[in-house]
């Protein structure tokens, strides 16, 4: 894992927001990410990083998203589909992306409990990597 934090630290914009494994029947809501190359290379690593130490590779494409919760008893909730349909595009700010962390996740019927078993820093950007993420090209 310590090779996929070799990467810079990097800005990323939140935008949208949804449900796994469907708005309609949430179980995790999510806050998502605009298309970023730093956060995709980042995805790269560690899959490679995990793949190396024994661990299957991923097959689902790479999802970058903020948890923001998980719903006790998932039902279907016509109010907060249509919710999170209104804020599918929305932005939301910006977060910089600073560090890597191996985190173990505990469900019970009490909620989920997240422990991080490992983090590595990401060093900071140099001003010549820096690019405005929500340029249409990417270019700053």
């Amino acid at each position: 894992m310590e090779q996929a934090a070799t990467a810079n630290a990097f800005d990323v914009t939140l935008r949208g927001l949804g449900a796994f494994p469907t708005p309609t029947r949430p179980r995790v809501i999510w806050a998502g990410t605009a298309p970023s190359p730093a956060f995709a290379a980042l995805g790269r690593a560690v899959d490679r990083a995990m793949t190396a130490l024994g661990f299957p590779p991923e097959t689902r494409a790479f999802a970058p998203h903020v948890t923001l919760g998980r719903v006790r008893e998932p039902r279907r909730d016509p109010a907060l589909a249509a919710a999170l349909e209104a804020a599918a595009a929305r932005p939301f700010g910006r977060l910089t992306v600073g560090r890597v962390s191996l985190m173990r996740s505990d469900l019970s019927p009490r909620g989920a409990r997240y422990t991080e078993l490992r983090g590595w820093p990401l060093p900071p950007a140099a001003l010549s990597d820096v690019v405005d993420i929500d340029a249409p090209d990417g270019d700053s």
